[in-house]
């Protein structure tokens, strides 16, 4: 989940701060004295839409790596037995997922059990684990997960999941713009503009927050499909495991120790399933028992 609102906000921050710049400049001019031209507005939509998601892709590895502190172990570098073992896992199982370059290898510092895999091609992607999983999980459990992780770079969950974000993008931007316009019209001609502006940014963070839903949906599904080739590349006994495993660490956490969602599990706090980014932990095992 933490790569997901990493990849949302970045987003979300990028889009607005290019859409401030072209109304500072006055770029993609589309209210006219008949109105909007919808043309050039949804023109200019899909250009801050598209591009904002975009950057977001190309900034997805070095903002994990700089947020979460990941510390990149090089295979070159003079590692330790379990760094090393882990290395060795997570190309071992990319090269059996048909991968030809093979991903950045990092830990980061985190009492939670978690994993992420991110990075804007397979080419230039990354497998994290937090200490957290390594010291709650035995081999087989880390194994399946490191497979699951690396099952979504291969299916190219990234890109799919930016192609989306550009979509809502820039229905955000249209109807931000159109309601933003309509807001102006009920004000005085003289801080119309200020208004409209105003408009903008606000109606722009809440569609981009029911936007969302859309991307979280989309991500509820490719959990599924991570699953799966995690049974794949690493044993579907492994994988269902180390879903046990998950439940079991859920089970055993505190309400006061549960400040996060993790990337192979749902936090145990009680969350609607629109704004969840993975299906229940039950459901997956299910379905994996039944494939």
């Amino acid at each position: 989940m933490k790569r997901i609102l990493l990849f949302i906000l970045t987003n979300l921050l990028v889009m607005t701060t290019i859409g401030i710049i072209f109304s500072v400049f006055g770029v993609g001019n589309y209210i006219t004295e008949d109105g909007i031209d919808i043309g050039s507005l949804l023109t200019f939509s899909a250009i801050i839409g598209f591009t904002g998601a975009f950057i977001s892709l190309a900034m997805s590895r070095w903002m994990a790596k700089r947020m979460m502190n990941v510390q990149v172990l090089k295979p070159e570098a003079n590692l330790s037995q379990g760094e090393r073992q882990l290395v060795d896992m997570v190309h071992r199982l990319s090269r059996a997922a048909g991968m030809m370059h093979m991903p950045e290898v990092g830990i980061y510092p985190s009492n939670e059990v978690n994993a992420f895999a991110t990075g804007p091609s397979k080419k230039r992607s990354l497998v994290a684990v937090s200490t957290g999983l390594l010291n709650e999980l035995d081999e087989d459990a880390v194994e399946a997960i490191v497979g699951h992780e690396v099952a979504h770079i291969v299916n190219g969950d990234m890109v799919t999941m930016t192609l989306l974000q550009g979509v809502v993008n820039t229905f955000v931007v249209f109807l931000s713009r159109i309601a933003a316009w309509a807001v102006s019209r009920f004000v005085k001609d003289d801080i119309a503009p200020i208004v409209h502006f105003i408009a903008v940014i606000v109606f722009q963070i809440v569609f981009s927050i029911l936007g969302s839903m859309v991307v979280l949906a989309f991500s509820r599904h490719r959990e599924f499909h991570a699953d799966a080739g995690g049974a794949h590349l690493a044993g579907k006994d492994k994988m269902i495991h180390a879903l046990r495993g998950l439940q079991a660490y859920q089970g055993r956490m505190k309400d006061s120790q549960q400040t996060a969602i993790t990337t192979l599990q749902i936090s145990g706090k009680k969350r609607s399933a629109l704004f969840s980014s993975h299906p229940d932990l039950e459901e997956r095992i299910r379905r994996l028992q039944a494939s």
